[in-house]
């Protein structure tokens, strides 16, 4: 078995690094956040895919903390809007906005299209660098409706106006544990999960 490795978590999201940390809990790594690396520049997140955003920040994180880096990048994609707002889902609305003012662009974007038209997913794309080399990736999907009133208050982003159709449910009304059991972020972790598993036990 190699060294067991420590790993920055490469986001600023409070409700990411909680995702992040329930969902690679008890592997054997040390998870380190952008708390205890304070003067480290943000990434420019210009590429267009979310796989090449989130390549490109566990890398930016990854040279200049000397460590494994995990990044994600993830966001929304809804039918109607040609696939907006995409990997600009954190700024929809403009730069530094909060979360309320990207749901209420979504909602006026939205509103002449029918429910049963407002089809959507939540991509999640996940990498892992040790310097400029990428270790491993991950990619996962959930889909689901756009309704115009939030329901919720576990999630964070478009969550509360995310219905899962069969399940009845937000994605802001799934406790933590069954979100990540469902969603975008959880089944990206999992894949991660199994990768970091291997990689420590000295996998290729």
């Amino acid at each position: 078995m190699t060294a067991s490795p420590t790993i920055l978590i490469g986001t600023g999201n409070r409700e990411k690094i909680r995702e992040i940390r329930a969902a690679l809990n008890g592997l054997p790594v040390t998870l380190r956040t952008l708390d205890d690396f304070p003067k480290i520049p943000d990434p420019v997140e210009d590429r267009e895919s979310f796989a090449d955003n989130a390549a490109v920040k566990a890398v930016h994180f990854s040279l200049r903390t000397g460590v494994w880096a995990l990044a994600d990048d993830s966001g929304l994609e809804v039918d109607a809007l040609e696939g907006a707002p995409g990997v600009r889902s954190a700024r929809y609305a403009g730069p530094d906005v909060h979360d309320a003012a990207n749901n209420r662009k979504l909602i006026d974007a939205l509103r002449d299209v029918p429910v049963a038209r407002r089809t959507a997913r939540y991509c999640c794309a996940l990498a892992l660098a040790n310097g400029d080399r990428i270790l491993a990736t991950a990619y996962g999907t959930v889909d689901g409706l756009i309704i115009d009133q939030p329901r919720g208050d576990n999630g964070f982003g478009y969550d509360p106006h995310f219905l899962i159709p069969h399940l009845g449910v937000t994605a802001a009304e799934l406790p933590l544990i069954r979100k990540n059991e469902i969603s975008h972020r959880g089944s990206a972790l999992a894949q991660m999960r199994a990768r970091l598993l291997d990689l420590v036990r000295g996998g290729s």
